[in-house]
């Protein structure tokens, strides 16, 4: 499979006001679905309803949720700003370049109830190749045990698990999935409500180990489970 490194952020402006807590990562495959749809609608379909890749496929499209500077602070509140930003990234060419042509043409953006004004876009340097890095991430890392369990950084089995999903990743991509990875800091437990149920999880801060190709293809995808979803953004 084809891989080339691509990532960006769009500026965007929303209201002063609150995001509604279910819409922080609830609405952003839904984001990517219609971004990526307004380019090339029959990959939209594919990607959605998984046919584009083998069954059980991870679908490689990072994104974060909107961050705000500059926001009003209000306790147990998602608040917003006119000064915003949100990222996007595939190592998957036709993804990424559909993702970057999407939010190029457009003035504005739909974020669950929120419409955020588009403002301008723009291309992320690629950083070169290392075979061992320190990543950290803007959003929680998803992490879950066979039982069903969300794990966090501090949970036996956190760091085998978080190690078997960046090698299922590596099969998907064709790339080595030889890794070592250790947890070098933690964000506080999250519990977001999102598409489909909670979601559970921390920002973390590891230590990779692992073929350049690999670590330059997660820094456009992320780590963890439903990055599409916004979760486990690299920063």
């Amino acid at each position: 499979m084809e891989i080339r490194y691509m990532r960006f952020y769009v500026d965007v402006a929303g209201p002063d006001t609150a995001l509604p807590w279910k819409y922080v990562h609830g609405a952003a495959h839904g984001v990517v679905y219609s971004v990526i749809g307004d380019q090339d609608p029959e990959l939209a379909t594919q990607l959605h309803d998984g046919s584009w890749a083998p069954p059980g496929s991870p679908r490689p499209v990072g994104i974060s949720p909107p961050a705000f500077l500059g926001a009003r602070r209000k306790p147990n509140a998602y608040m917003m700003s006119s000064n915003g930003r949100i990222w996007f990234g595939s190592p998957i060419p036709a993804l990424a370049a559909s993702l970057l042509a999407g939010i190029a043409s457009r003035r504005e953006l739909k974020w669950g109830p929120v419409t955020l004004t588009v403002k301008g876009a723009q291309l992320e340097p690629t950083a070169g190749p290392e075979s061992s890095v320190v990543l950290e991430t803007r959003s929680p890392v998803l992490v879950k045990a066979k039982e069903d369990r969300y794990l966090l950084p501090d949970d036996d089995g956190y760091v085998g698990t978080l190690l078997a999903n960046i090698r299922r990743k590596a099969d998907m991509l064709g790339l080595p999935g030889d890794a070592a990875l250790e947890v070098l800091a933690a964000g506080p437990r999250r519990r977001f409500e999102a598409y489909s149920g909670i979601r559970i999880g921390a920002a973390a801060t590891v230590r990779l180990d692992a073929d350049p190709r690999l670590i330059g293809a997660l820094r456009e995808w992320g780590l963890g489970l439903s990055n599409i979803q916004g979760f486990g953004w690299v920063r």
